[in-house]
């Protein structure tokens, strides 16, 4: 996501695909590291018809945020799309100078009051607020009467908060994992019948803006053909990791990886990251990120599904100071039964292209065409 960029709102005039663009802006390298900063206690909580796009904002490749609109009239909200979690929530109320979009509900004639209170506890503290219903409309579909929270208590996500450009987070999970069982977004889209097909796919830019496209792929984003890889659980988009190796060496022998449209790393065991790590040279930041020389050259792959992805050093690189980099790589241990795993964030969905599919309850990867311009 590039700061000072204008988040743009694309809908097709045709009744068959719709897109929510994914935005990006310009950060220097600490700032960045302050975007990053919390993750690792965020992520130990969050794991403890026709088409409609979405434009996809890059934030310095390390979030990236699209619109919907919230009520009657449509009030816009910047929002993660995020495939780790189910629930949408937007602020009505912004922390002191953050300057986030702001839901009012008295401002909205489709309102429909709720009250139960919605809370979700991250490592560093709560985010908090009451559900509510009212018109959503994601990528040009309005979902009518959709149950939302409306938050006014976001310390738990800390200073990433501030930094951030986006105001709240669309979740694109499975309804198991949904605060209080409410009805996920994606969910309510394929109830409305409006959906071609029950997919939704992301292509993530490299420093450029991106493209979350519902109820469809689109074909100029990617090259060759899906490699299918069906789900474990319908809870997180969760596979089987059949191996993991840096240079054609093994990494790690854990069993899970779950795919992350809202982690903006590679997070895996931290003794596995670590020793990765060492092997790199790489060293570490306040314990949690960590840099590396810029020119070092090296390999990563994932094995899913049978089939070799791999990550090469430029895949791997956040951003660059005077020849040192961010490390595309974090240490965090989620405890059994949900981990160990590895969570392949948005460092792996830069390099493929994504096809998240609800209805055969898999996901398809393919190769992400980074030259494109949306």
């Amino acid at each position: 996501m590039r700061v000072g960029l204008l988040l743009l709102f694309a809908a097709s005039a045709t009744a068959d695909v719709q897109r929510v663009r994914l935005q990006k802006p310009v950060l220097g390298f600490r700032e960045v590291l302050s975007a990053l900063n919390g993750q690792a206690d965020e992520l130990t909580s969050k794991y403890g018809g026709s088409a409609g796009d979405v434009v996809i904002k890059d934030y310095e490749n390390a979030q990236y945020y699209g619109e919907l609109t919230v009520g009657t009239p449509g009030q816009t909200e910047r929002v993660i799309y995020d495939t780790g979690s189910s629930n949408l929530w937007v602020p009505n109320k912004s922390p002191f100078l953050a300057g986030k979009n702001v839901y009012k509900h008295d401002k909205s004639s489709t309102y429909v009051a709720n009250g139960t209170v919605f809370k979700i506890q991250y490592g560093s503290g709560p985010v908090s607020g009451v559900f509510s219903a009212d018109t959503v409309n994601i990528g040009g579909f309005d979902v009518a009467d959709f149950t939302f929270a409306e938050v006014d208590d976001t310390s738990g996500l800390g200073i990433g908060y501030r930094f951030g450009k986006f105001d709240g987070i669309c979740g694109l999970g499975w309804d198991s994992i949904s605060v209080d069982g409410v009805k996920t977004p994606f969910h309510a889209l394929i109830d409305t019948g409006l959906l071609a097909e029950p997919v939704f796919a992301f292509y993530l830019g490299n420093n450029a803006d991106g493209e979350l496209v519902l109820g469809g792929v689109d074909s100029a984003h990617y090259s060759g053909d899906f490699v299918y890889v069906p789900l474990k659980s319908q809870s997180y988009w969760e596979v089987a990791l059949d191996g993991m190796k840096l240079d054609g060496t093994s990494v790690s022998s854990c069993p899970t990886a779950i795919v992350d449209s809202g982690t903006s790393l590679l997070a895996g065991p931290t003794a596995d990251v670590k020793a990765i790590a060492s092997t790199l040279g790489a060293t570490s930041i306040l314990g949690k990120e960590y840099i590396v020389d810029c020119s070092k050259t090296y390999t990563m792959t994932y094995t899913l599904g049978g089939h070799d992805f791999d990550l090469d050093a430029q895949d791997l690189i956040i951003s660059n100071s005077g020849g040192k980099c961010i490390l595309g790589l974090m240490g965090i241990d989620i405890p059994a039964p949900a981990g160990p795993l590895w969570i392949l964030g948005d460092v792996f969905m830069r390099k493929y292209y994504v096809k998240f599919d609800w209805g055969a309850s898999r996901i398809g990867i393919a190769s992400a065409l980074s030259s494109v311009v949306v």
